[in-house]
């Protein structure tokens, strides 16, 4: 992974310095609130429902175990004992005190982490594939590319006040596991007829009050002018977007309004005055950026291993286990590995500081002390040896992180929501877990098959509830708790927007109305057919009528 060079450790010392110096002047009254904001937003620092909110940036989802470890030490010694990582592959914590922030913002700068554009109306953490590197479908590894993005957008002085946040998913795989259809900008890797390496790229995509799917305005941009390019869509969004509405500020409104075409043509005329410029990447700093993520140390292994094969004819729960969580790794007899963070009764994504600990010393012990995070909110082992894979299980199960659910319905993607974020209108966890409980049955589930749920709790949309095969979203109903479901959602390379069946549901009401959406799915799909495939097919009116008749 990337290492920081002399620059990065002055740049971080700077920003930790001036930041405790602007939270001691807020603190002594020097600075108002107003004047503040601004300054902590720059730092991750929110104000939540019940206490300051840090979120600590995980630039394209890459921990060390030492990085790992340093956000145990930081749960344990300045929050509750507990992290939560999130949708963008970043890491929160919720109870954090606001004069401990600069303290904890040192404590990262030690192990090359900040919690810089985390929050604010700037370019966000830069994302990609969580199996990025290890993939046997990848056209060209996406990471040299996302930390050459990362680096340009950090402090850019034209994108440090864009008319709202901003964020840039990369993919290098044929498979769009960075869902870069419902981002502000899309990059996807591919190749031209000569083998030449480039980029498609989408711009307008995105969740939240109004969700989009974006629109490819380049098929194929040479690999040399990324930031080029990026720059000139930046410079069209700042030139033309709105800062009257913050409802109406999304890149996706404008492009919406301007109509793809012209958007495309404003970039098209942007690059041209800038193309071959000073921002074009040579192959010599691809090159450099790409020597950050060379293999590890791979032994010469060929075939499936025989131990792990009996293992798998012996053991129905390990075989469940790999069956769900274990991913095909691009080099023979090893794999990626998928630690779910989705067992029943905890918060998805949370993971306690003690857990953190001993998923340092596992990825240490197994995976080159390297660990991943994934969109849907779990951790990744991405180079374990197959005849290892046994081994990771059994200790995997002791941490309570070997739920074999990777993909199945109790994998559930889901926001904080009321019971931390002042936006909420409504809980988000306890209705994750009243879904677990009602379907907690392993064998049904593998019945069911791949099977998204997606719950926000509010239209910010973090539990990206329109891209669920089964969405739910929190609203306010005279002052009640309810929530909205939709059907249908995709994520990937048929990137879909749910539809909403109809009026809301209240809290207690949710398992069951899942349960029925389920029973029209399994009385009517068609053989190896997906939950959407069968919405797409049918409408949603089966379902509707399903879950609003008399006895529901």
């Amino acid at each position: 992974m990337y290492r920081y060079d002399t620059y990065d450790h002055r740049f971080l010392a700077e920003r930790v310095a001036q930041f405790r110096d602007q939270t001691r002047r807020f603190l002594s009254g020097e600075l108002s609130e107003d004047e503040f904001r601004p300054l902590r937003l720059q730092n991750g620092l929110y104000i939540q429902k019940y206490a300051p909110m840090l979120r600590i940036a995980i630039p394209y989802g890459l921990l060390s175990s030492t990085q790992l470890r340093k956000l145990a030490h930081i749960g344990r010694k300045y929050d509750r004992g507990y992290g939560h990582f999130t949708t963008r592959q970043n890491v929160q914590f919720n109870w954090p005190r606001l004069e401990d922030v600069p303290d904890i913002l040192a404590e990262l700068a030690s192990v090359e982490m900040h919690a810089i554009q985390t929050s604010g109306n700037c370019i966000r953490n830069i994302t990609t594939d969580h199996f990025a590197g290890v993939a046997g479908d990848e056209i060209v590894d996406p990471r040299p590319y996302c930390e050459l993005l990362r680096q340009w957008s950090t402090f850019h002085p034209e994108f440090a006040y864009l008319p709202r946040k901003f964020k840039i998913a990369v993919c290098g795989s044929q498979t769009d596991r960075a869902a870069t259809q419902v981002h502000d900008i899309g990059v996807h890797a591919l190749k031209d007829a000569s083998g030449e390496v480039g980029f498609r790229v989408l711009v307008g995509g995105g969740l939240g009050r109004t969700p989009m799917i974006g629109h490819v305005i380049r098929e194929f941009l040479p690999r040399q002018e990324i930031l080029n390019y990026l720059d000139a869509i930046l410079r069209v969004y700042n030139r033309f977007g709105r800062r009257d509405n913050k409802h109406k500020a999304r890149i996706k409104i404008l492009v919406k309004e301007m109509t793809p075409e012209i958007f495309a043509r404003q970039v098209e005329s942007e690059w041209e005055r800038i193309k071959g410029g000073p921002a074009t990447v040579p192959d010599a700093e691809i090159a450099r950026l790409a020597e950050f993520y060379v293999p590890p140390p791979y032994e010469a292994l060929s075939g499936a291993d025989a131990a792990f094969r009996a293992a798998l004819a012996d053991n129905r729960g390990f075989g469940n286990w790999v069956r769900q969580n274990v991913f095909p790794h691009k080099v023979p007899s090893y794999a990626a590995v998928t630690v779910s963070l989705k067992k029943t009764g905890v918060p998805p994504g949370d993971a306690t500081s003690d857990q953190l600990d001993a998923l340092a010393d596992l990825a240490d012990a197994y995976s080159f002390g390297g660990v991943r995070v994934a969109h849907e909110q779990n951790l990744i082992f991405a180079d374990v040896k197959q005849a290892a894979l046994l081994a990771l299980w059994g200790e995997l199960k002791a941490l309570g992180f070997a739920t074999p659910n990777i993909g199945l319905l109790t994998d559930v993607i889901c926001c904080p929501g009321g019971d931390f974020c002042s936006l909420a209108n409504a809980k988000s966890i306890p209705i994750a877990e009243a879904i677990q409980r009602r379907f907690d049955d392993l064998d049904y589930l593998h019945d069911l098959g791949p099977l998204a749920v997606n719950i926000s709790g509010c239209m910010n949309a973090c539990g990206h509830h329109h891209v669920g095969n089964i969405g739910i979203l929190g609203v306010d109903k005279n002052g009640q708790e309810w929530y909205q479901v939709s059907i249908g959602g995709e994520q990937g390379a048929q990137a879909a927007l749910g539809r909403v069946i109809g009026p809301s549901f209240a809290a207690a009401a949710i398992p069951e109305v899942v349960a029925g959406l389920i029973e029209v799915y399994v009385e009517r799909r068609h053989e190896d057919e997906q939950f959407s495939d069968t919405v797409h097919r049918l409408g949603i009116e089966p379902f509707r009528q399903r879950v609003y008749a008399p006895a529901h």
